[in-house]
C-alpha cells in the first residue's frame, strides 16, 4: 500500500472480547490504521470499538455497519455521540439498511422503505449532532423535541452502506461517503465513480469509500474456492445483494446458481456457482498476491480497504493479520 493510505481490519476476532487487547495493539504495531466492526448475529457494532478506543487509541474506528432500523433515531444519535466522545476525531459512523433477514426475521422490526429510513436518519443525525432541538416529520419517522445531551466536539463523519445507484448517490450527496462490500475490482470502479459524482454535484468534499474486503491468504486455490462458495452464496441470495449483482451484470454467470437455490437445491446451487465468481469477490492467494489485489481496489477508487479474514483452507487468522500487514513483503 502507498504511504498515507488507510488500511483497516475487521474486529473483533474470534474468542472472548476480554482477551483481545494484545491483538488490537498488534494492529497498530503492524501498521493498520483502522478497526471496523460489523453488526449481524455476533457482537454488536459498538462494544468492540469502545474497547479499541482504550486498547489502541491510535486506530481510527468505524462501523460497517449499524442498521438504521434496529436503534431508534435518538438512541442512534446517543450511541454515535458517545463513541465520538470516546475517540474524538477518530470515529466514523457507518450506517445502512442492513437486510430484511436481520431487521425483520431477527429483530422483529418492519423493513419498510429502507432508502427513506437511511436518508431520514442521516438528515436527523446531522441536526442532532449540532445540539439543536429536533422536532419534525420525516418521511419514515417523526421526532418531537429531542435534544442530544452529549454533543460531540467533532461530529462523526457518516458513511452510508450502499449497493445500487440510489443509495450510492445518497452516500455522496448527503453523507460523507459510502461503505461497500462483496464486490469485484471492476464493480468498485463503477460504484466509486457514482459516489464521487454525487458528492461533486452537491458541492461536497471528496467522499470516503470504505470497502470490506473478504481475504483468505492461502495458495490452496482448490480448497479456498470450494469452501468459499457456501459463504458467497449466503450473501448473493439475500435480495439486496442479489439485486446488486444483477445490476453488476452477473445474471448470466449466477443464473443457474440462483435457479437451483430458489428451488431448494442447495448442493446443486453450489456446484453451479462458477469458480470465477469466488475469484472476483474473495481476495485469495499468497499474502503478496492478496496485497496486490487489495491495491487494485484502491486504484479503482476505494479509499479505505477494510480486511475481513476468512479462515478457509486452514488459514490462521493471527498469522494472516501479520502476513497481510501493509508494506510487508515475502
Amino acid at each position: 500500500m502507498n504511504g498515507g493510505s488507510r488500511y483497516g481490519m475487521t474486529v473483533p476476532f474470534a474468542g472472548p472480547l476480554a482477551d483481545q487487547a494484545d491483538r488490537f495493539r498488534a494492529l497498530v504495531e503492524l501498521g493498520y490504521t483502522d478497526a471496523w466492526t460489523a453488526e449481524a448475529d455476533s457482537h454488536d457494532g459498538l462494544t468492540p470499538l469502545a474497547l479499541a478506543s482504550v486498547w489502541a487509541p491510535e486506530l481510527r474506528l468505524g462501523t460497517a455497519i449499524l442498521p438504521a432500523f434496529t436503534r431508534g433515531p435518538a438512541l442512534l444519535a446517543q450511541s454515535a455521540a458517545s463513541m465520538a466522545s470516546a475517540a474524538p476525531g477518530r470515529f466514523v459512523l457507518g450506517l445502512g439498511t442492513s437486510s430484511n433477514v436481520i431487521v425483520e426475521r431477527w429483530n422483529g422490526i418492519g423493513f419498510e422503505e429502507p432508502y427513506a429510513r437511511v436518508r431520514d436518519t442521516v438528515r436527523f443525525l446531522r441536526t442532532a449532532f449540532t445540539g439543536e432541538k429536533v422536532t419534525g416529520s420525516y418521511e419514515s419517522f417523526d421526532i418531537a423535541g429531542f435534544r442530544l445531551g452529549n454533543v460531540p466536539s467533532e461530529a462523526p463523519p457518516i458513511v452510508v452502506a450502499a449497493l445500487r445507484e440510489g443509495m450510492l448517490r445518497l452516500a455522496g450527496r448527503e453523507a460523507d461517503g459510502a461503505v461497500v462490500n462483496w464486490l469485484s475490482v471492476d464493480d468498485a470502479t463503477s460504484v466509486t465513480a457514482i459516489v464521487r459524482d454525487a458528492a461533486a454535484g452537491a458541492g461536497r468534499p471528496e467522499p470516503e469509500v470504505a470497502a470490506r474486503l473478504f481475504v483468505c491468504p492461502s495458495t490452496d486455490r482448490e480448497a479456498v474456492v470450494a469452501q468459499a462458495k457456501r459463504l458467497v452464496a449466503a450473501y448473493v441470495n439475500v435480495p439486496v445483494y442479489r439485486a446488486f449483482h444483477e445490476w453488476m451484470g452477473r445474471t448470466d454467470v449466477l443464473g443457474e446458481h440462483w435457479e437451483r437455490w430458489d428451488a431448494g437445491d442447495r448442493a446443486g446451487s453450489l456446484d453451479a456457482m462458477p469458480d470465477e465468481v469466488v475469484d472476483d469477490l474473495l481476495v485469495h492467494g499468497s499474502p503478496d498476491e492478496c496485497r496486490e489485489h487489495i491495491g487494485r481496489y484502491v486504484a479503482a477508487g476505494i479509499t479505505t480497504p477494510v480486511l475481513s479474514i476468512v479462515p478457509l483452507a486452514g488459514v490462521d487468522v493471527d498469522a494472516a493479520v501479520r502476513d497481510l500487514a501493509p508494506g510487508r513483503n515475502g
